[in-house]
């Protein structure tokens, strides 16, 4: 008989989920819209401080429309970090603009302040700004916004912040997704929360809220027929999504403590090898820890892809991490600035090279973390 699957981050559900869509169910708010969405977008916006939320499809079309607001548009260049997944750079090219990536700082994993600081610097050399700054809150943890907001506060550039992975995080007392003019969050199935597919915009400029709402709802005017002065996108969270949505905020502490608490044992289990270290926690806030990434020496005799192959053998679930966006052929001929000049590989390439994503699931139990970490004490130490 197999061993049970042991998945990287699966759906972790509270058993209250089940009570909000029945209620949904047992008052016919089955169609789009709904009670429910209302709902989660106050409660989202009071848990995270922002004055006002907008519960969509996704975080990437929370992103699309975040970059629309700014103005982004063709011929335009927006700065992004590069050790991301695709779904924070492919807005921007959706709307017709050029990405130019930026470097991770080895500090906090996240946008180094020194390498922005060179691409604005030329950039008004070149008198061409970035619209807009698309900053990445890495594997749950805040960037170190300070620098970086006054770095584009300078040049008059808003920051949108992708913090899709990372809601529950904070930044010196402030909520990720709040640090920028708009943030996002993703819901999809495998993040801290989920609502099975779902984001959410959010912002302390109603204005611009209102404005999101009504491009995502398909830009219909205010008419008594249906008629479209703007182009639109169906953009719009469900009210039974949101319904799992709001059971699932309800936990959300809960679950950053047991993230926080699977790193802890992974890092008490590991942290003592040769050759072994971890995502650090930037002295600035708390990560949410919605991975555990566990880090190689380059003098070590294994290799990311040996661990992640040795796992896979045995019903276990890791991943690399995130292979940084100048790396993708897809955006091969956009420019990248490195976090320092001259040397090789970049910071963010080197993480990807190294580094592993542990299962950190917050209903990992206790015994299949062992299991995990059985199974790499015995490769590392053979």
């Amino acid at each position: 008989m197999p061993v049970p699957r042991i998945y990287l981050s699966p759906p972790h559900m509270t058993g209250r989920e089940l009570l909000y869509v029945q209620e949904a169910f047992a008052s016919n708010w089955i169609a789009p819209l709904g009670p429910h969405v209302d709902a989660f977008e106050k409660e989202m916006a009071s848990y995270v401080g922002a004055k006002g939320a907008l519960a969509l499809s996704s975080g990437t079309a929370a992103l699309h429309l975040g970059l629309k607001l700014l103005d982004v548009g063709a011929g335009d260049v927006v700065f992004c970090s590069s050790l991301t997944f695709s779904a924070s750079a492919n807005p921007i090219l959706y709307q017709g603009a050029t990405p130019v990536f930026i470097d991770a700082d080895p500090e906090t994993w996240n946008m180094s302040p020194g390498a922005l600081r060179r691409a604005f610097e030329d950039a008004e050399i070149r008198g061409i700004l970035p619209k807009a700054v698309v900053v990445v809150d890495l594997y749950g943890q805040s960037a170190d916004y300070d620098p970086i907001l006054e770095i584009c506060n300078a040049y008059g550039v808003p920051v949108l912040e992708d913090a899709a992975e990372a809601l529950g995080a904070t930044y010196k007392g402030k909520k990720c997704g709040t640090l920028g003019k708009l943030g996002v969050f993703s819901f999809n199935g495998n993040k801290i929360i989920t609502t099975s597919g779902g984001g959410m915009l959010v912002s302390d400029d109603t204005d611009m809220l209102a404005k999101a709402r009504f491009w995502a709802t398909q830009a219909r005017d205010p008419a008594p027929h249906y008629q479209h002065s703007e182009i639109g996108y169906n953009y719009r969270m469900s009210n039974i999504l949101a319904a799992i949505g709001r059971a699932q905020l309800e936990a959300i502490e809960e679950r950053v403590a047991a993230r926080r608490k699977i790193f802890e044992a992974y890092q008490d289990a590991l942290g003592g090898l040769p050759d072994v270290s971890f995502m650090p926690e930037a002295h600035f806030g708390r990560a949410n820890r919605w991975l555990t990434v566990m880090l190689l020496a380059p003098e070590a005799a294994v290799t990311p892809a040996d661990i992640i192959k040795a796992l896979q053998d045995e019903n276990i679930e890791s991943r690399p991490v995130w292979k940084p966006m100048h790396l993708q052929p897809v955006f091969a001929s956009c420019a990248f600035y490195s976090h320092a000049e001259g040397t090789a590989p970049s910071t963010s390439q080197e993480l990807f090279e190294r580094g592993i994503c542990l299962s950190s699931g917050s209903s990992l139990t206790d015994d299949d973390q062992r299991r995990v970490t059985g199974i790499i004490r015995g490769f590392l130490t053979i």
